[in-house]
């Protein structure tokens, strides 16, 4: 696991997480702008109680709050897949 990946780990906890998977896709953007700025790619697979009722939006934005300090230098880019446990 890289320092990366287990700070956001640490962060997105404040959402309490059933499953939380995250997957550093940086290598795939090798060259592109933000990766030269030292921003990386992630992928974020994530189930959580608190999405329930919410909207892709709200869940996202839930999401980026968490990682709201990471967002300034060490992401440049976030996929996000955010689901409720009845949802899988």
């Amino acid at each position: 696991m890289t320092a990366h990946i287990a700070q956001m780990t640490a962060f997105l906890q404040i959402l309490q997480p059933v499953n939380l998977e995250i997957i550093d896709e940086s290598h795939k953007h090798a060259g592109h702008v933000g990766a030269r700025s030292g921003g990386g790619h992630f992928f974020v697979k994530i189930c959580s109680v608190a999405f329930a009722g919410k909207n892709t939006m709200l869940r996202h934005r839930m999401i980026y709050s968490a990682l709201a300090e990471m967002m300034q230098h060490d992401i440049h880019a976030l996929s996000i897949d955010a689901k409720a446990p009845n949802e899988l």
